[in-house]
């Protein structure tokens, strides 16, 4: 289709955006694949550095998954660049061990993920891990039917991490790196999330 060039890019990044989102939900329903994504999920704490925190395997799962989507919309390089630009820096600012103003968050949050949103998805709860999936723009949780506004306990009470690896001498580079492939996934996969128990590591 033949549209402004501008048009084409906006478009362009919609639909990679959306394409993560399906990927990140993927993620969380194939078990072999949440494996991987644990790594993410594994930091006890949610700041700047988790939004980087991803298993090698699952980057480069991922950058297949964004490499068929480029094939398939066929977007201009500039799209591109400026669609990872907005992955990474939103990335960064959704982790961030930050604060906003209840009204400015309220406000934010009806066009992208803001830092308040994304933690209830960091909840060792798989109620409220298995929800708010969105990266960029809050719209695909609100349309899919996965957003939650906030956690049950309250942000301040709220158990970050998975409930199956609390131990913080585990979090080293090595023992994450091993996640995958020890233990097990717990209740976290979607087709698992309301199962009892779960089996310590």
């Amino acid at each position: 289709m033949s549209w402004p060039i501008w048009f084409e890019g906006i478009l362009a990044v919609l639909a990679f955006d959306f394409a993560l989102y399906l990927q990140h939900v993927m993620f969380h329903a194939v078990p072999s694949f949440w494996r991987f994504h644990m790594m993410h999920h594994a930091d006890l704490d949610c700041d700047v550095t988790t939004g980087v925190r991803f298993h090698p395997v699952e980057v480069m799962l991922s950058t297949f998954i964004k490499l068929a989507a480029v094939v398939l919309v066929g977007p201009t390089p500039a799209a591109v660049i400026t669609f990872e630009v907005l992955l990474n820096a939103t990335s960064m600012f959704n982790h961030g061990n930050v604060r906003l103003p209840a009204a400015m968050d309220r406000a934010l949050r009806w066009l992208v993920v803001t830092p308040d949103m994304h933690r209830v998805h960091h909840s060792v709860d798989p109620l409220e891990t298995n929800r708010n999936f969105g990266f960029n723009l809050s719209w695909w949780d609100r349309l899919l039917g996965t957003y939650r506004e906030q956690p049950a306990l309250g942000h301040a009470d709220m158990v970050l991490g998975l409930e199956q690896f609390r131990d913080p001498a585990r979090l080293t580079l090595l023992g994450i790196l091993a996640l995958p492939f020890v233990g097990t996934p717990g209740r976290y996969p979607l087709s698992r999330e309301t199962e009892p128990g779960c089996q310590e590591m």
